[in-house]
């Protein structure tokens, strides 16, 4: 075979007992390697690529190094000695979290305004769609090893860094903002109800006092992971002491008038003259205005069971449906808070989806039985008009206001730490490149104090910021879609139906992961549309920069396993049987041999596929051999992949090995491909006598690619390395005989695929084609002229004359080529009166086939006159052998051919039949090929065997 580049083949807990058991229920209990052929058992080449990365060389945590022993990337053993329980780590977190501030001082006013039956349904709606999120975080936590990072860990190895990366900032971002809110509620509530005005109050002392409850925060959060979960036990159990006091209120205290608070300004209005109304209200505090707390009472039940919707006081805005289910929703989306300290949990695996499940169902009892309790106690004025009902009916104020402070405090303190957490592991995964270096820096037990110093700073940004109330909004936004991301990730993951997605906690489904995307997403809304659509814009902004900046992660991406699952389900629908020639397009098949010297027909053939399946083959001769440890192909595979990435051509691979080169060959043209994909077309360079030069550069590729492991340098040596071609025994250069190459010809005509045969292709430079040819357009010239038929001149074309023009006409369609070239078709006629009846019926046929492009009739007398074929060959109708077509006549059309196509970016010819007897006319075929095509333009010579156009509609 020729050196054309393609034609040389070779080379080559106690509180949650009673729901422990419901809980309980829910839960049972490295690829190809880069680098060069191993040969004969010899150590890769200079530049080979290590069979085990670094990251999967690194020991798992929680395992010895001799664990997993022979799959150093698998960690079997996922406990942590010394890490947080499941009730320190996780329960007392998200149980905290979600009973917030709505416990105390908004569930009165919500029973006020919604009633005790529209107040269960509301919880219902709720916890619905927070239990959805909660069976997806369980399910994908409890499907393999979580480390450090809580939701950003999870869903970036689940979506990818991307998506992962994108929601872990937002995630991060909604932390240090919510960590601020609840530092500045709670320094607010310290001020109003303890410092009774001896205090300093100013906007500069109340951002004072903010830092200085930060700083408190923050030493807490540097002494690590332990004192946190001291401080969850502590708190839980200070919470649950003071609402006790409050069952206990409602148990003993019988009925007593309870003062409307000052803060409520419009209670204590009063007209400014009654008699005349208009002249407005004025507030008078003078008064004392008090409501009715009934104790027990049946009565008081009845009348607080269906809604009435008034105002809110502190806003002075009407109450609705929507607002009272989002202060509802705002109070119970704390789940996150054990996920957030997975890296320090002995066993997060088991620990995530337990402990936030028996959380969310102990949050759920204590608030049903606090509105049932309110609803039978408290006066409907009460409720409507006190937000701090539950301190003013307690034994004691000071009870609750413990528990406001405490729940306030530690959510802040949760916020620090699991935004911390976030951040450290995002500079561990090199999102955002030297930028977040420092947040790696970890001390004793794997603290990440730096991340925590960088959180802390942001918080106090944060205070300077100030606008909290328009801050809050977006925050819940962020978070949404923090919950949106893991009931995605888990979606993702169920569809793609993945063999290693195998959790152990087993109560969900496609249609709860579903359901919950669908029920964030309509939270968003109900929130703030505006501001949902701020946060989408926000988020699909970072996707786009890391997508574009991140690093490649050896941990994944869900879009391949999404991507297969869709290519394997279409690929099964598309039927052969069901193929039309209205749809056809080409499928090529590439046979390359030294790719450093087909460059140019590499990148060629990618502009002549139109967006169908082009493959780049390969033979390597040779054996299996039993012995060795990796198969050859394997070594040499990515070194073509990259070769395929860095010229930017859209193309698989399919690389093999045999003895015979032309065996090889029949393998690839009958295996490549999958289902209705495989290629109905070959193309192949010319047997040239001598092997052409080298012609790959460093400047011919890329500069850069994201995601390969081998540079660029080391695909073109590799590729021009002198020693690339392996040698024969006797010294000789693996090439293909001029025998077996004609023989290959045949073959692809047998196996009914169409046959292009490329030539000269070393000259084309596609950059000139923009520089055009004086100024002017370029030329793909087609001359569909049957040189073994002369005589049939006219325009009743063969399948091969109409794959010849379809093949240029999809090459004029690609975006260069249709820039800077103009398509040219000639016909060639005997005589000169033919011409003009000719060159209309040329145009009419052009344009029912919508093919733009410009007719050329050209006499060919004085070539045809050259037609005498030898006497072993019939003349008149009958196709002669190509190898009996005279000399001269061959002569005569490769000169007219270069008269007329010398302005010609590319020209296609009709290929003549390979003959029937390749051993005894190889020699004479590929020397008439080699005259008709001396000295012309990059040629490709066509032979179709199948119908490629359709004038129906």
């Amino acid at each position: 075979m020729s050196n054309d580049g393609s034609t040389i083949f070779g080379g080559g807990g106690s509180s949650v007992t009673s729901y422990g058991g419901i809980v309980n229920e829910m839960f049972d209990g490295g690829g190809p390697v880069d680098g060069p052929p191993i040969e004969n058992g010899k150590s890769p080449k200079k530049g080979a690529i290590p069979l085990i990365d670094e990251e999967s060389q690194s020991t798992p945590r929680g395992s010895t190094a001799g664990d997993g022993a022979g799959s150093p990337s698998m960690e079997f053993s996922t406990s942590r000695p010394g890490g947080l329980s499941t009730i320190s780590g996780v329960f007392a977190p998200v149980a905290l979290s979600m009973f917030s501030i709505l416990l105390f001082m908004r569930m009165g006013f919500v029973v006020g305004q919604l009633g005790f039956l529209m107040t269960i349904l509301q919880l219902a709606m709720a916890y619905a769609i927070v239990m959805l999120t909660v069976l997806s975080l369980c399910a994908i936590s409890s499907n393999g090893a979580v480390e450090g990072g809580g939701v950003y860990y999870m869903i970036s190895r689940s979506l990818g860094p991307e998506f992962g990366g994108a929601i872990g900032v937002l995630f991060f971002v909604a932390n240090v903002f919510s960590c601020a809110l609840y530092i500045s509620g709670f320094t607010e509530a310290l001020m109003n109800n303890i410092g009774n005005g001896q205090f300093p109050d100013s906007p500069t002392w109340r951002f004072c006092y903010c830092v200085l409850v930060s700083l408190v925060l923050l030493i807490l959060s540097l002494l690590g992971s332990a004192l946190f979960a001291k401080t969850a036990l502590i708190t839980f159990m200070l919470i649950s002491i003071c609402y006790f006091t409050w069952i206990l209120s409602v148990i003993f205290n019988g009925p007593m008038a309870v003062t409307i608070p000052k803060v409520n300004t419009p209670a204590y209005r009063v007209l400014i003259n009654a008699s005349d109304p208009s002249q407005g209200t004025v507030e008078d505090f003078n008064q004392t205005l008090t409501a009715n707390y009934t104790g027990w009472s049946f009565h008081t039940l009845g009348e607080n069971m269906f809604p009435n919707y008034t105002m809110d006081y502190t806003t002075e805005k009407p109450t609705d449906f929507a607002l009272m289910f989002a202060i509802i929703f705002s109070g119970v989306t704390g789940l996150m808070a054990g996920a957030n300290m997975s890296g320090e949990l002995a066993r997060p695996s088991v620990s995530i989806p337990r402990g936030t499940v028996q959380a969310v169902f102990t949050t759920l009892f204590a608030y049903i039985a606090t509105a049932f309790l309110m609803a039978a106690t408290s006066s409907r004025y009460l409720l409507q008009n006190d937000y701090t009902v539950m301190m003013d009916t307690n034994f004691h104020r000071i009870f609750i206001l413990i528990g406001i402070f405490s729940t306030t405090l530690f959510s802040s303190m949760s916020n620090l730490i699991g935004s911390s957490r976030v951040l450290n592991r995002l500079s561990h995964d090199k999102l955002f490149g030297c930028l977040l270096r420092p947040a790696k820096i970890e001390i004793g037990d794997r603290n990440p104090v730096v991340s925590v110093v960088i959180t802390w700073i942001c918080v106090v940004l944060v205070f300077l910021v100030g606008a909290m109330n328009k801050i809050a909004k977006l925050t819940s936004i962020f978070f949404l879609l923090s919950y949106m991301g893991v009931n995605v990730a888990t979606l993702a993951l169920e569809l793609t139906s993945a063999p290693n997605f195998r959790p152990t906690f087993k109560f969900f489904s496609w249609q709860t992961c579903a359901l919950g995307v669908i029920a964030t997403g309509t939270m968003m809304l109900v929130v703030d549309a505006s501001m949902s659509a701020l946060g989408v814009v926000v988020l699909m902004t970072l996707i786009m920069v890391l997508h574009y900046q991140a690093p490649s992660v050896s941990s994944g991406s869900i879009s391949q396993a999404l991507i297969y699952h869709q290519v394997r389900k279409y690929l099964l629908l598309l039927d052969v049987r069901k193929e039309h020639v209205k749809y056809w397009r080409p499928q090529i098949l590439l046979l390359v041999s030294r790719p450093a010297s087909a460059c140019s027909l590499l990148d060629f053939v990618n502009d002549l596929k139109k967006s169908g399946l082009y493959v780049v083959g390969h033979v390597r001769k040779g054996d299996m051999d039993s012995s060795a440890v990796v198969d050859p192909l394997q070594q040499v595979f990515p070194y073509w992949l990259s070769l395929i990435d860095y010229l930017k051509l859209k193309a698989f691979v399919e690389l093999t090995m045999s003895n015979n080169i032309r065996h090889g060959i029949q393998q690839l043209m009958r295996l490549s491909g999958l289902g209705a994909m495989k290629p109905n077309t070959v193309v192949i360079g010319f047997h040239e006598l001598t092997p052409s030069q080298v012609t790959l550069q460093e400047s011919q590729l890329l500069k850069d690619l994201r995601y390969s492991k081998i540079d660029r340098a080391a695909v073109v040596e590799y590729f021009t390395a002198g020693d690339y071609m392996p040698k024969e025994l006797d010294g000789n250069l693996e090439r293909l005989t001029p025998i077996d190459y004609v023989n290959v010809l045949k073959d692809v005509l047998h196996m009914t695929k169409n046959l292009c045969v490329a030539r000269h292709f070393s000259k084309l430079d596609k950059e000139a084609l923009s520089r055009g040819w004086n100024g002017q357009k370029r030329y793909i010239d087609v001359w569909p002229v049957d040189l073994q038929k002369p005589q049939e001149t006219g325009l009743g074309w063969d399948n091969s004359s109409l794959f010849l023009l379809q093949l240029a006409c999809i090459l004029s369609m690609s975006s260069r080529w249709r820039t800077y070239t103009k398509l040219r078709v000639f016909i060639c006629v005997n005589s000169l009166q033919d011409m003009h009846r000719r060159e209309r019926q040329l145009k009419n046929m052009l344009q029912t086939l919508r093919i733009n492009g410009e007719s050329s009739v050209v006499p060919w007398d004085h070539v045809v006159c050259h037609y005498q074929p030898t006497s072993g060959a019939t003349s008149g109708n009958t196709t002669i052998p190509s190898v009996d077509l005279p000399p001269a006549y061959i002569s005569a059309f490769n000169d007219m051919v270069k008269r007329y196509s010398e302005e010609a970016a590319i020209t296609l010819l009709n290929l003549p039949v390979p003959p029937d007897n390749a051993e005894e006319n190889a020699d004479r075929y590929l020397e008439l090929v080699r005259n008709l095509t001396d000295a012309l333009p990059p040629t490709l010579l066509v032979h179709g065997v199948s119908s490629v156009i359709s004038t129906a509609l």
